[in-house]
């Protein structure tokens, strides 16, 4: 049976069970990739800008005749890293894949052939990669209902936000994603982060899960964390920033004494140069005297001291960003909580729910 050539919607709901294959360049995949594909590259960079060339400067029948010189010698290379691939799935039995590339165009149809002739179930991505990133720019124009869940730095909102997703609320973590704590502090013990694209890939697919949801007036609204445009090195894009930014707020409002408290077991644990290093990156914000006495103390070890200066700091930064926003007095709901517990989710969610019972 031939390969099957399948719209960017079937792609997306077949790539939940199965796997993909992405038959780009090593360069093409390492910038971007579909969320979860395996790399397959046909032509490494030199092969691909190779038949580019005799593409462009002699003919097509020339650049596939050189394509299947790079082609023929990997066949069973590529076959045997697909069954390896299909192996470690929960059922081994089932042969099917998903394979693009760039346009849906030779790559993805050699390696797809391939693949059929061997006894695989293939489907390709009609438009491939391209297709894909036409379909995430949609998804952040798409009219999502958000609720915004925020305050000051050390509230804990993300791990309020986990609990309220264990209890059936709907949430799309943009720090997890972002794999950054939003701050000059965020990137400390975590991984590197994805580039722009690749957040961009994650973030859409993330938020097509509720696509369902469009049609539905009385579906709940996804939660998502108040954040700045940017997290770390990404940005939010701006169409679903906008969004945000019209979306109801609701506040934790939580003592300053409890979220230092929060802050210092979270942060107290990390390596102090590069706290101290942090700290440098906004000194000529925080001031040049708060920067040296917060380094002080954290040479000196005294983290809570540290980061009572470091908190101060971030909840004026925090305050002005949540009062530039049109309508504010419409949009904020406040709820007062003592500390930093499970109970708070409980509170919020039943802010929530009672706000839009009266809207």
């Amino acid at each position: 049976m031939a390969a099957e050539r399948v719209t960017i919607e079937r792609f997306i709901e077949l790539a939940k069970a199965h796997p993909v294959l992405d038959v780009r360049s090593p360069g093409e995949y390492k910038h971007a990739h579909y969320p979860g594909a395996h790399s397959l590259c046909l032509f490494t960079e030199e092969e691909r800008k190779v038949v580019g060339t005799a593409y462009k400067q002699e003919s097509r029948e020339q650049a596939i005749k050189i394509g299947l010189d790079y082609f023929g010698v990997k066949m069973r290379s590529m076959v045997e890293a697909v069954e390896a691939i299909v192996a470690t799935r929960p059922d081994p039995s089932d042969k099917t894949v998903l394979v693009y590339c760039w346009r849906g165009g030779m790559r993805s149809a050699g390696v797809s052939w391939l693949l059929d002739l061997y006894g695989f179930k293939v489907y390709t991505l009609v438009g491939g990669y391209k297709k894909f990133r036409h379909t995430v720019l949609e998804v952040f124009a798409l009219p999502f209902r958000f609720n915004i869940l925020g305050g000051y730095t050390g509230s804990g909102k993300t791990e309020t936000l986990k609990i309220m997703q264990e209890k059936g609320e709907k949430f799309v973590d943009l720090e997890g994603i972002a794999v950054h704590k939003g701050s000059a502090f965020g990137a400390i013990g975590l991984p590197p982060q994805p580039g722009q694209e690749m957040f961009e890939n994650l973030l859409a697919l993330d938020l097509l899960r509720f696509e369902k949801d469009l049609s539905n007036p009385d579906a709940d609204p996804i939660w998502l964390e108040d954040e700045s445009q940017r997290i770390g090195l990404v940005n939010i894009p701006g169409a679903l920033w906008a969004r945000m930014r019209q979306s109801p707020v609701y506040f934790a409002d939580i003592p300053f004494e409890e979220r230092l408290k929060h802050v210092v077991e979270e942060y107290g644990v990390l390596e102090r140069q590069k706290l101290i290093d942090a700290t440098g990156r906004i000194q000529d914000k925080l001031g040049g005297l708060n920067a040296k006495t917060v380094t002080m103390y954290l040479l000196e070890d005294n983290i809570t001291e540290a980061f009572r200066i470091l908190l101060a700091y971030y909840d004026r930064f925090y305050t002005k960003a949540l009062h530039n926003r049109e309508a504010l007095h419409a949009l904020l709901y406040t709820v007062n909580c003592k500390s930093i517990t499970a109970e708070n989710a409980d509170e919020i969610i039943r802010v929530a729910h009672n706000r839009s019972e009266k809207v």
